[in-house]
Parts: structure tokens; sequence; C-alpha cells
């Protein structure tokens, strides 16, 4: 591979990584700076914009790779590093599945803590969604896994983290690209 064939494979690389939202934080800035700069990768950006957001809308499940996949990737890695092979271990909720709540809002219930008046879900936005407002009873936090999400004049991308205090409104929050979140909260919460 030349060299100028390295550079664009990286550059290809690096924005497909940020329409996946999946561009570690340190190299966000470098990356936003290289599409800012080239009307290529631009190009290339709005072309995977339409692929990925309809990625958002499904269901976890079927991106997942098949197990057969895991385990020749896990013999790959471990004939690649002379370790062990090691399988990936997952946890189902036993709480259930996915249930719409409203429209174009699922959640899922992954644990409740009726002592502490608090619950811990998963909760999904569809593109173009809004969340009611709402005035927090308790500490609210999220962590956002995929998509964007913005509370108020705030935009949440993937790995954000926030914290509402006790008290606290928000009064919109919603997703143009679709996205999941890590929810733990009070049921206590007033909607409106």
């Amino acid at each position: 591979m030349s060299s100028s064939d390295e550079h664009d494979h990286d550059h290809v690389e690096r924005v497909s990584l940020y329409a996946l939202h999946a561009v570690p934080a340190g190299e966000l800035a470098a990356v936003e700076a290289q599409i800012a700069a080239c009307s290529d990768c631009r190009q290339e950006l709005d072309a995977l914009r339409p692929t990925v957001a309809s990625l958002v809308s499904w269901p976890v499940d079927v991106l997942r790779p098949p197990k057969p996949l895991w385990d020749r990737l896990a013999r790959r890695i471990a004939a690649e590093t002379g370790g062990q092979p090691a399988s990936p271990t997952t946890r189902r909720s036993p709480e259930g599945d996915w249930e719409d709540v409203a429209p174009g809002i699922s959640v899922k219930l992954l644990a409740t803590d009726a002592q502490n008046r608090r619950v811990t879900m998963l909760v999904r936005l569809a593109p173009g969604a809004d969340y009611p407002p709402h005035r927090h009873a308790g500490i609210e936090e999220l962590h956002l896994l995929d998509g964007e999400l913005m509370i108020d004049e705030r935009k949440l991308r993937p790995g954000d983290y926030s914290r509402a205090e006790p008290g606290s409104v928000d009064r919109r929050i919603w997703s143009e690209t679709g996205c999941t979140c890590l929810l733990v909260t009070s049921p206590d919460d007033v909607l409106g």
C-alpha cells in the first residue's frame, strides 16, 4: 500500500468512526478538523449518515454478531497474541423486553430499587422523538450509548454523561438521530 493509499484509508476509517459516533474522545477534535478541511471527507460523511441513521432504530440483537463469529474472532486474537481464546459474556436482563411507552420512545427496565426510589433502564428514542418535559424527584444520571440527544440547549454524544439534581427541570429532550441511553432516575419524576 502506498503512503497516499494509506493516508486515504486512514481518512475513510476516521470518517466512518465519526459517522458511527465511535471516535475516542481524545481524537474527536482532530477528526472534526479533518472533516472540516476535507471536502472528500464531508462527502463520505454525508453518504454514510443515512445508513448510520437506519441502524439506530435496529434492535441490538440484530447488530450483535452470532456466537460462531465471536468464537472465530476470539481464536484469531488468541493465535495472534499467544493468549487463550476468550468468549464474550452476556447477562440478559430478567425484567423482559423493550416496551413502547410513548410514540418513538421505548424502555427496557433493568433494575428497581423500591427502598431508595430508583430505577435503572435503557431508553431508546427514535429519530425525531421528543421525551416529555419533567421535574426530577431525585438525582437523574444519564449515560448516552449511541446517537445524539439534546437536553434543553446541551447536545450529548455517545459516551457523554449527564447528571440532574432533585428539583431541576428538563424542558425539552429530543433526538434528531435517534439514541439509546442508560438512565438511572426516580420513578417519582413529575411529567409536564
